[in-house]
């Protein structure tokens, strides 16, 4: 019997590389697909015959979280683990406050970044009630640690990922005594398409973010009481 895995923002980038990851090492899994005219999905589901399942899903849409989940009802009996990966980030981020702030992206940035986990994770609990796993993954970032803040601009995107944090913070009070266990990451710079392109100057090829990133959301651990956000180093990063 395969353990599901479902994974937002798996279009491309690190929640692609997840997927392959999950799939290597015998999950089944949904994708989260944003983008029905990207096609590396599509190839990865021929590679994996009955075990990937692509659902549409904009995290942004409330709409759209539902219909998910009545596609995923139709295709798996539970949820094991819940990869919440999904986040935008926008050109107009490094305004300082000396420039005009572009405060619609702002909120298309905080309704992605920090309500979009918000809305799958109650949308899809009754799925992630009747898996075994039961575990909540949250792809944050350093940018919205407030006690490691270095930047003196990129307000959305940084204050987005601090609300993110909150949010898994208030959940994991909520449903850590029901049994849930949670992961709060910080992946490192990823050659991602968070800003529509991929960006080469960043450090790490999405395939190998994805490998101490699954170390982290599938294995155990001693201390599942106690909320932190890790980076791919291990390293415990500040509230």
């Amino acid at each position: 019997m395969h353990q599901t895995a479902l994974v937002t923002g798996a279009d491309r980038g690190l929640g692609f590389a997840l997927c392959q990851g999950l799939l290597r090492q015998g999950w089944q899994v949904v994708a989260g697909q944003y983008m029905p005219e990207w096609s590396e999905l599509a190839a990865l589901e021929r590679e994996f015959p009955g075990l990937l399942h692509a659902v549409p899903l904009d995290v942004s849409s409330s709409d759209s979280v539902h219909a998910a989940v009545g596609a995923v009802s139709g295709l798996v009996e539970g949820v094991d683990l819940l990869i919440n990966n999904a986040g935008v980030n926008s050109p107009t981020s490094p305004r300082t406050i000396r420039e005009t702030q572009d405060y619609g992206e702002m909120q298309r940035l905080y309704n992605v970044n920090a309500l979009g986990a918000l809305r799958v994770v109650e949308a899809f609990l009754p799925l992630t009630e009747r898996g075994g796993g039961k575990r909540l993954c949250f792809v944050s970032s350093e940018a919205g640690s407030i006690g490691g803040a270095e930047r003196t601009s990129w307000y959305g995107y940084c204050m987005s990922k601090a609300a993110l944090n909150m949010a898994t913070k208030i959940l994991f009070n909520h449903l850590r005594p029901e049994g849930y266990t949670f992961r709060v990451y910080h992946p490192g710079w990823v050659r991602s398409y968070i800003r529509g392109t991929k960006n080469m100057e960043a450090d790490l090829e999405p395939e190998e973010a994805a490998v101490p990133a699954l170390a982290y959301f599938v294995q155990a651990r001693d201390d599942e009481d106690r909320l932190v956000m890790r980076d791919w180093k291990g390293r415990e990063w500040p509230w």
